[in-house]
């Protein structure tokens, strides 16, 4: 067994433990940082099918973005610092199968799938050909993704202000 596939066991097992972690956790800044290691993990994942500008851009967007928007969000919603957000589990008997089902899926997929190794060649750039279909044929969807992006952290900044002046009133 050489160095990649002990990499990515390693990680494997990392991205599933921390993916059970943030079904099952309680609290739900557990669950946030529970996400950040599934994330962080898909990036390794990327790297060692030398996709780096997608490892790279699932830390910047995912777990650079979105996960601190996450956090942002339950911060800034929530009444006081040290409050504990609790979550419940519901369902859990439709929902364990439900991923049984989809799980069983996904094996029976990667099990009877042929896999073919596409060789590197040396002259092959992705960082070059990714950067001129960004700002070329994908302009617009990379722009609204942006767009989208700014308008839930104003989202979450107008909610917060308002549940904070809806408490003073009431104090």
């Amino acid at each position: 067994m050489d160095l990649t596939a002990i990499v990515f066991y390693l990680f494997a097992i990392l991205i599933i433990g921390s993916a059970g972690v943030m079904v099952f956790a309680r609290n739900i800044v557990h669950s946030a940082f529970a996400l950040m290691f599934t994330l962080a993990g898909l990036a390794v994942f990327y790297a060692l099918l030398y996709a780096g500008f997608v490892a790279v851009t699932q830390l910047l967007v995912y777990v650079g973005g979105i996960l601190v928007l996450i956090l942002f969000g339950v911060m800034l919603t929530t009444r006081g610092y040290f409050e504990k957000v609790k979550t419940r589990t519901v369902n859990l008997l439709p929902s364990a199968i439900f991923a049984a089902i989809v799980g069983a899926l996904l094996i029976g997929v990667f099990v009877t799938t042929e896999w073919v190794l596409a060789p590197m060649e040396d002259g092959d750039v992705t960082m070059t050909v990714l950067g001129e279909l960004l700002m070329t044929d994908f302009m617009l969807p990379f722009q609204v993704a942006g767009v989208l992006l700014l308008l839930a952290m104003i989202g979450a900044v107008l909610m917060a202000a308002r549940t904070r002046t809806q408490e003073q009133r009431e104090t």
